[in-house]
C-alpha cells in the first residue's frame, strides 16, 4: 500500500553516491519522499549533501536533524588492492566504529529506524548443501570485511535494547544491476567479448544473486513496515543458479551464445592452488545460498524483478 506523502518517514542514506545508495534515493525522491542523500566529498548538481568520513569520531548531528529514518549503505567495502597494514582494523574502524557512531547519534536525534545494509557473508563463505543461510543461522564470518559487519550488526542490537530506535538489518548476497563493478562485470565482460571459460562442469553448486531493483524494494518496505522493527531479513532473486547457469542466462540476457569448456572440478582446483587463487575459486564453485522465505512471510514482500529480467536490465544498463 503506497502512503500518503504525509505519512512517509523523512528518510536520509548514507554513501548516496554509491551503487545501492543511489539507486536508492533516485527511487524514493521518485516516489516523492523526502530524502536527504549523503556521500562523502562535494555537493554534487544539488543532490547530495557532503557528510563526514565514517570513522569513530564522526559528528552527523547537524545531518541528523529532522530525520525520522536513516539508511546505511555507506561502508568499507572489498579493496582488491589493499594499502592498509592492519586489514581488519581498517574495515572495523569505517564498518563498525563508523556505524555505530552514526547509529547513536541517530538514536539521540529522535531517530525512530536504522535500517543497516549488512552482508550475507557475516554467516561465512559458504552455506551448506541443501541448507541456505536463514537470519537465525549463526553468525561466522571468515574475513575482515564480513567480520566488521557482523560486529557492526552486534553493536546495533545492543543499542535496540538500549534506546528507543529500532533497528532493521538486510544481509544481501551478491547484488548486480546497471553500473555494477568487480566480478559481476568481469563476467559480464568476458561474456560479452565471447571469452572461452573453463566453467561448463560448474552446475553441482548454488548462488543466490539480488537485483538491485529487488534489493531497493525491500529497503523501501523496511523502512516502515511495523513487522520489520528490530529484524534481520534475508534477501535475494528468489531463484539461485549454478555458475553455468549464471553465465549461460547471462549469455541469454545479452544474445550471444554461450562458449564454457567443461573442465573437471578437481582440475580447476589444482589450478587454483597453482595460482593462488582460492578465493576466486570458492567464489566461482562454492554454494552460498539466502533463505527469504521468512522475509516473504513476514513482510508480504517478493522480489519483483525475476533473475532473468534482473540480468537483462543489468546487461541494458537500463537503471530504476
Amino acid at each position: 500500500m503506497t502512503l500518503p506523502d504525509s505519512d512517509r518517514p523523512r528518510v536520509l542514506i548514507t554513501g548516496a553516491s554509491g551503487f545501492v545508495g543511489a539507486a536508492l534515493l533516485k527511487r524514493l525522491r521518485n516516489e516523492a519522499f523526502s530524502v536527504t542523500g549523503v556521500a562523502r566529498g562535494k555537493k554534487r548538481s544539488g543532490e547530495l549533501v557532503p557528510g563526514p568520513c565514517l570513522t569513530g569520531d564522526a559528528d552527523w548531528t547537524a545531518l541528523l536533524a529532522g530525520s525520522q529514518v536513516v539508511v546505511h549503505t555507506a561502508a568499507r567495502v572489498h579493496v582488491l588492492k589493499e594499502r592498509a597494514a592492519d586489514s581488519l582494523a581498517a574495515f572495523r574502524e569505517v564498518n563498525t566504529a563508523g556505524t555505530l557512531r552514526l547509529a547513536r547519534q541517530a538514536a539521540e536525534a529522535g531517530v525512530r529506524r536504522f535500517v543497516f545494509l549488512s552482508t550475507i557473508k557475516v554467516h561465512g563463505e559458504q552455506s551448506p548443501s541443501g541448507h541456505p543461510f536463514s537470519q537465525d543461522a549463526p553468525l561466522s564470518p571468515q574475513d575482515a570485511y564480513a567480520r566488521s559487519k557482523a560486529e557492526a550488526e552486534e553493536g546495533l542490537q545492543a543499542l535496540a535494547q538500549t534506546s528507543d530506535m529500532q533497528i532493521v538489518i538486510i544481509r544481501p548476497p551478491l547484488v548486480y544491476g546497471p553500473g555494477v563493478g568487480g566480478n559481476f562485470q568481469r563476467l559480464k565482460h568476458w561474456v560479452r567479448r565471447g571469452r572461452v571459460l573453463p566453467l561448463g562442469a560448474v552446475t553441482h553448486n548454488r548462488r543466490s544473486l539480488v537485483a538491485l531493483e529487488n534489493l531497493v524494494d525491500l529497503i523501501q518496505v523496511c523502512l516502515d513496515h511495523p513487522a520489520a522493527a528490530n529484524q534481520a531479513f534475508m534477501v535475494s532473486d528468489g531463484e539461485d543458479l549454478s555458475t553455468r547457469e549464471l553465465l549461460c542466462r547471462l549469455a541469454a540476457a545479452m544474445n550471444v551464445p554461450p562458449r564454457l569448456l567443461p573442465v573437471p572440478i578437481p582440475v580447476l582446483e589444482w589450478c587454483a592452488v597453482c595460482l593462488g587463487k582460492n578465493a576466486t575459486m570458492q567464489r566461482l564453485c562454492g554454494t552460498l545460498q539466502a533463505d527469504i522465505r521468512q522475509t516473504q512471510q513476514q513482510l508480504q514482500w517478493s522480489p519483483p524483478l525475476s533473475v532473468d529480467e534482473g540480468l537483462c536490465r543489468a546487461v541494458a544498463e537500463i537503471g530504476l
